[in-house]
């Protein structure tokens, strides 16, 4: 194991996962509703990138205590955890693991880099899902544009250990199953569902249709397992909606990982 490469894909994933409570918080809105631009006092969300970069924490709130007479005057900061408007440290410490893993598992070889690149998105696409039931298109489509751009590019490199043609095939293959779920059940499967397919199938079928059905396959068995423990709990029904993009997520990064210490 490559000492340099782990660390490497640690503090990228420290890095860009520390972006995206804030994006999470903002894309977390139902489908009707524009994207947030304000904490949940009213306060602008600025920053680089038209406020989409930033902490989770609203400094106006952190600084501004309610007065005697009932508005709002300036004091002394309060604690570090008053303004935050997102939970900050699962998103982080789930995408600095997912990096660590998929660099310990695919090694030097050019689509390393790629997941690195993938994995953010996907850890963002997670958490929206599971905060509103949502995948939105602004995420889903490019991340499958760029996961199939970027494999492209890692096919013409040496030492790379999958196939782009199968990746491309391993999306359509994916990406047409959910879409044939979709029509066959709607209201069981969503449509974002089907655009996350076409990522996640391209990035599972680089490494063949073997890595393809195990990480597919391992997607519904982690949903169908959630499922049931919620039943067992009486927290559900069979009919209850459950946010199934983390489970497919969850199961193309074991499909992932399977398939890069086979390669």
């Amino acid at each position: 194991m490559d000492a340099t490469l782990i660390a490497v894909a640690a503090l990228w994933g420290a890095a860009a996962g520390l972006l995206l409570p804030r994006a999470a918080y903002r894309f977390s809105v139902e489908p009707e509703e524009s994207w947030r631009d304000a904490c949940p006092a009213g306060h602008a969300l600025t920053g680089p990138a038209r406020g989409w970069l930033g902490s989770p924490r609203c400094a106006v709130c952190a600084a501004t205590v309610p007065s005697l007479a009932g508005g709002a005057a300036p004091a002394a900061p309060r604690p570090s955890g008053r303004g935050r408007y997102a939970p900050a440290v699962v998103a982080p410490v789930v995408t600095v693991l997912a990096c660590v893993a998929l660099a310990a598992a695919a090694g030097a070889r050019p689509e390393a880099a790629v997941w690195l690149l993938l994995t953010p998105v996907a850890v963002l696409l997670a958490v929206i899902d599971r905060r509103v039931h949502r995948l939105p298109d602004t995420l889903t489509l490019p991340l499958a544009g760029a996961a199939a751009a970027l494999l492209g590019g890692a096919a013409l490199l040496p030492g790379h250990g999958g196939s782009w043609t199968s990746a491309l095939l391993g999306g359509a293959a994916l990406g047409g199953f959910y879409f044939l779920l979709f029509l066959i059940n709607p209201n069981g499967m969503g449509f974002g569902d089907v655009k996350l397919a076409l990522a996640l199938g391209v990035g599972l079928g680089w490494y063949g249709w073997a890595v393809l059905f195990a990480g597919g396959f391992a997607g519904f068995l982690f949903g169908a397992l959630y499922g049931a423990g919620l039943m067992l709990m009486r927290r559900a029904g069979r009919k209850t909606g459950i946010p199934f993009g983390p489970f497919m997520i969850a199961g193309a990064l074991l499909g992932l990982l399977f398939g890069g210490l086979a390669a």
